[in-house]
């Protein structure tokens, strides 16, 4: 072995670390680019983006919602959210999925029963639980059925107001209102069905007679068969109420799922949840009213559920669902009668009984209008509710109420829903810090046969809609829808605000579709009946809500159109 200078241990080891130390520095120097790098990259992405959308936001509102939120602090932001939205104490955890399940008609009486006695008891509070339950309406089916108030009022009473809905109209339309021609027009269309199952909606475009979109009448048409089914499934979204979930419950068939409304001069394109999101962005939707108004508040949300799962803030008392990629907040409250309701004692009628102030709108809702860009109101069935009617300090009516029967009433069930409209409308349309849209959606038929929810009613069987001559006019409901019109038009001649009144009329064209109610398949209980027995007396079963996936999807496909044309100056084409 040689030992020479160069072969020394000493050299031989610092010949061999020596390379090591530079590809050391090297890495260092190479780290240290990385990490300023990826700062860089950090800094401008995520903070810059979360500043750049803080301003987009507040910027494209217009206003500053509670619904507004950044993601710069999500925490503080959703309780901040809270407590600008909330107008009730938050008693109640809710969770989408812990709903009951009520199979019987005799717990109609109940129905709702906590969101009655809140409906003029509504109060600020603090934040509610991010898990949230839904109120568990639909227990039973409403006693407000029309079939069940015909029993109670003079069928002789209907030709007394029946050329009142259209005495009032404007000569000339404000710009700030929308009539649709289904509520000046006295004579009714008579929409069609397709009957070859093949025939899909598409196809019906070709033969349309296509107008503008600004003269379109959206109310009158048909109902056709559409092979692209429905917007959603049962399966796809989470919060449909039991009694609505009508395939959930074992409904065999699913045409009713299939026809879609094509109005007669246009065409409505399927609902795209993802441009109602950003044409709403920053802007609250209120859905105010009974239960067949939570029945659309659902239909929205399924429909957008399909693109994001909302955040759900609400409590026992009002439903929120708030959509972070735009600031979409989704309201509903409820209000049976959209007055001022209480049950204590006044005059004669004794505490207990429902009271109803016709010409006073109910005060705690009217607090909150402001805070909403949109606002859909629908409201009847519940004047055949058992009530007392008081207009200016004095009982004049009640419903299956009135202790005197030898004293006249001055005004029965569906004159004091003309007054109660009136009043609601005509507080919106004066307000003097409420700028949003209202659209009213017209009474929505009930299709109980041969009887009332409680004696016998039936709509079980029917599974498609009704064809050119097949429909029964009902009496009761064409009452209603015109006195509803009727208070929409004498509301018309007081507005002196910036908001826009807006009737969306779907009670004739809702007349065709008996198929789309739950019937008999209103829980999941594997025993309940489904067909009528042996002595000919049909099952249980509900005729006046809307099975969801179904036509009451139609119903937000209108109110974007309504949209769309005021924030977008598009509509159906």
């Amino acid at each position: 072995m040689s030992w020479g200078r160069k072969g020394s241990p000493r050299m031989s080891s610092f010949s061999s670390h020596r390379r090591p130390l530079s590809w050391i520095l090297v890495s260092v120097g190479g780290l240290a680019v990385f990490l300023i790098y990826a700062s860089f990259v950090l800094l401008s992405s995520s903070i810059g983006a979360t500043v750049q959308d803080l301003f987009y936001v507040v910027g494209s509102s217009g206003k500053i919602h509670g619904s507004v939120a950044s993601s710069i602090n999500k925490d503080t932001t959703d309780a901040n959210m809270n407590k600008s939205f909330d107008l009730v104490n938050d008693k109640t955890s809710l969770d989408p999925q812990s709903r009951t399940v009520s199979s019987g008609v005799s717990s109609d009486s109940s129905i709702e029963q906590t969101d009655t006695k809140s409906s003029s008891q509504v109060e600020l509070g603090g934040s509610s639980s991010v898990n949230s339950q839904i109120t568990k309406e639909g227990s039973g089916i409403e006693t407000s059925d029309a079939a069940a108030s015909n029993a109670q009022e003079s069928v002789t009473s209907l030709s007394n107001g029946a050329h009142s809905a259209n005495s009032s109209l404007p000569a000339k339309p404000h710009p700030q209102i929308d009539l649709p021609l289904a509520a000046a027009n006295s004579s009714r269309a008579e929409p069609t069905t397709s009957n070859e199952a093949s025939t899909s909606f598409s196809d019906s475009n070709s033969t349309a007679n296509i107008t503008s979109s600004a003269d379109c009448d959206l109310y009158h048409g048909d109902w056709i068969y559409d092979q692209s089914g429905p917007l959603y499934t049962n399966n796809s979204c989470p919060i449909i109420t039991q009694m609505q979930n009508c395939q959930g419950n074992g409904r065999p068939d699913k045409d009713y799922e299939n026809f879609r409304w094509k109005p007669s001069q246009c065409d409505i394109p399927r609902f795209d949840p993802k441009k109602f999101l950003e044409l709403m962005r920053g802007k609250t939707l209120a859905f105010i009213g009974d239960s067949v108004a939570r029945n659309q508040m659902e239909s929205m949300l399924c429909i957008l559920w399909q693109v994001e799962t909302p955040k759900n803030r609400g409590n026992r008392h009002m439903q929120r669902y708030y959509f972070r990629s735009t600031s979409v907040m989704i309201i509903r409250i409820w209000s049976s009668w959209l007055v001022k309701l209480t049950s204590d004692p006044f005059d004669y009628a004794p505490a207990g009984v429902d009271k109803l102030f016709l010409d006073v709108p109910e005060e705690k809702l009217m607090e909150y209008i402001p805070k909403f860009d949109v606002v859909v109101l629908s409201s009847g069935h519940w004047f055949a509710k058992r009530s007392v009617y008081i207009l200016n300090n004095e009982i004049v009516g009640g419903q299956l109420w009135w202790p005197d029967k030898s004293k006249p009433k001055k005004i029965n069930s569906a004159e004091a829903y003309r007054i109660s409209v009136e009043t609601i409308l005509t507080a919106l349309v004066t307000h003097p810090n409420y700028t949003g849209i209202t659209i009213v959606r017209s009474y929505s038929p009930d299709h109980y046969e041969g009887g009332a929810w409680n004696t016998g009613g039936s709509c079980t069987g029917k599974d498609k809609p009704l064809a050119p001559g097949e429909l029964v006019e009902n009496g009761h409901t064409n009452y209603m829808h015109q006195q509803q019109v009727t208070g929409f038009n004498r509301a018309i001649k007081k507005l002196t605000n910036r908001s826009k009144l807006k009737l969306m009329d779907i009670t004739e064209m809702f007349q065709y579709r008996h198929d789309g109610h739950p019937g008999p398949y209103r829980s999941l209980d594997p025993k309940k009946i489904t067909k009528r027995g042996r002595n000919g007396r049909p099952p249980p079963q509900d005729c006046l809500h809307w099975c969801m996936p179904g036509p009451v999807d139609t119903w937000n496909e209108l109110v974007f159109e309504i949209i769309k044309k005021e924030f977008d100056g598009v509509a159906a084409s």
